[in-house]
C-alpha cells in the first residue's frame, strides 16, 4: 500500500514512515524538504499521486491560537483538496486527547484541522493520544534559567513508538470516525516528570508548580486531559522513558 505522511520528517511522522516500510508497504514523505508545501499546497498533487491513505502528523510549535488555526486550516484544507483530486481513500489524521475541553491556543487549531478532517469529502480517522513522554522536556525547554514554571497539569504520557504503531495499523486498515483515544498505562503529574527528568540529567534547577489562570488552569489541573473512556493503552511507563534517557538511547518518545 502507498501511504503518504504529512510531517514525515518529524519524530512521529519519521517513526509512522519506517514502521511502514518495515511492514512492506510504499511510505512518501510530505515535507517542504521533499518538495511538498502543505500551507502553499505545492508539490502535493503530485506526490499524492497513486497514494491509498493519507496520515497527518504534521504540526506547528506555538501557544497562539491565530497562528494554530492558520496552519492547521490552510494545511487540512490543501490536504484535503489534493487528496480528493488524487482519489485518496482513507484520512487518518493525529490529534491530542482533550482537546475539547481545554481552551489553550494551540487546542483550538487541532479542533479546527479536526472539524476540516470531518467535514470533507475524504473517509477519514481522527486518533487522540495523550501528551508524549518528551512533554515535560518541551515545557521546561520554554522557559531556561535557574527556576522553571511547569503548569499544574494531569497527564497519562505515552510513548512515540506507540502512537506511531496506532497510527500505521489506523492507515492500511478502514476509516474508523474517531478512533478509541490512545493513553499511556498511568497517569503523571506535569511538575512531578519536570522534577524527574531534571534529576535524571543532573540539572539543578527549582520546579515551581502553578495553576494557569481561568478555565484552562482548572481543566488541566482537574485532569481534562486525561482519557474519558476506555481506549488503547501503551505499555511504556513515563519511568522506563527516563531510564531510557539516562541510558543514552532516547526510547520512545511520543
Amino acid at each position: 500500500m502507498r501511504v503518504a505522511v504529512a510531517g514525515g520528517t518529524g519524530l512521529t511522522g519519521r517513526q509512522v514512515a519506517g514502521i511502514l516500510a518495515g511492514q512492506g508497504h510504499q511510505p512518501v514523505v510530505l515535507a517542504r524538504s521533499k518538495g511538498v508545501d502543505l500551507l502553499t499546497g505545492g508539490g502535493l498533487e503530485e506526490a499524492l499521486a497513486g497514494v491509498d491513505t493519507v496520515v497527518d502528523v504534521s504540526n506547528i510549535t506555538t501557544t497562539s491560537r491565530k497562528a494554530a488555526e492558520g496552519f492547521f486550516e490552510a494545511a487540512g484544507r490543501n490536504l484535503l483538496a489534493a487528496g480528493e483530486k488524487a482519489g485518496v481513500s482513507h484520512l487518518v489524521t493525529l490529534s491530542i486527547v482533550g482537546v475539547d475541553r481545554v481552551g489553550l491556543g494551540y487546542y483550538q487549531g487541532k479542533l479546527r484541522q479536526e472539524e476540516i478532517v470531518r467535514a470533507g469529502a475524504v473517509p477519514w480517522t481522527v486518533l487522540r493520544a495523550t501528551q508524549f513522554h518528551e512533554f515535560a522536556d518541551q515545557v521546561l525547554a520554554l522557559v531556561p534559567g535557574p527556576v522553571a514554571v511547569v503548569p499544574r497539569m494531569r497527564s497519562q504520557p505515552v510513548a512515540v513508538r506507540e502512537v506511531a504503531a496506532a497510527l500505521a495499523e489506523l492507515a492500511v486498515g478502514p476509516p474508523l470516525g474517531m478512533a478509541p483515544e490512545l493513553a499511556g498505562p498511568r497517569e503523571e503529574y506535569l511538575p512531578d516528570m519536570a522534577r524527574r527528568l531534571l534529576r535524571a540529567r543532573g540539572l539543578r534547577r527549582r520546579v515551581l508548580a502553578v495553576r494557569m489562570p481561568g478555565r484552562v488552569g482548572r481543566a488541566m489541573a482537574g485532569g481534562a486531559l486525561l482519557p474519558a473512556g476506555p481506549g488503547p493503552r501503551g505499555e511504556q511507563t513515563y519511568q522506563e522513558w527516563l531510564a531510557g534517557q539516562a541510558a543514552g538511547t532516547g526510547a520512545g518518545r511520543s
